[in-house]
């Protein structure tokens, strides 16, 4: 029998998420290693629990996560932005509430591209008048 999986893309800077929610004990798998593992931070680990907390639906569901590009907040944002787009496939009333909290919006900030003649994409060198 195939088990109910509810699945959501999501994106930030440069990581892109493949997320899967499958009803559960609120387990969540990066990559095949725990996120414990995969994310050192707790503070980022507690970014991805956001669309859970504002829909109430902790420990519900198993979160199987595939992410790929960027570093640690960019993957943990871009798997928040599939959890929720995820959680609007189990119950289209989540909308409101994720919507109000901003989870649904995809963060369009990107890193600037560098520029011809200058060292970064601002930085420059160092002006000499004489």
């Amino acid at each position: 029998m195939a088990q109910v999986q509810y699945r959501g893309t999501g994106r930030r800077k440069d990581s892109v998420a493949r997320v899967r929610l499958v009803p559960g004990t609120g387990k969540i798998v990066m990559n095949d290693k725990s996120v414990e593992d995969y994310i050192p931070f707790a503070d980022i680990r507690k970014e991805l629990l956001q669309p859970f907390e504002v829909t109430e639906t902790t420990d519900q569901y198993d979160v199987l996560v595939n992410v790929n590009g960027g570093g640690f907040h960019g993957q943990a944002g871009a798997t928040r932005h599939g959890i929720a787009r995820a959680l609007l496939e189990v119950d289209p009333d989540f909308r409101t509430p994720l919507k109000r909290a901003g989870l649904l919006t995809r963060d369009a900030r990107m890193k600037e591209r560098k520029k011809p003649g200058l060292k970064k994409a601002r930085k420059a060198s160092q002006f000499s008048k004489r």
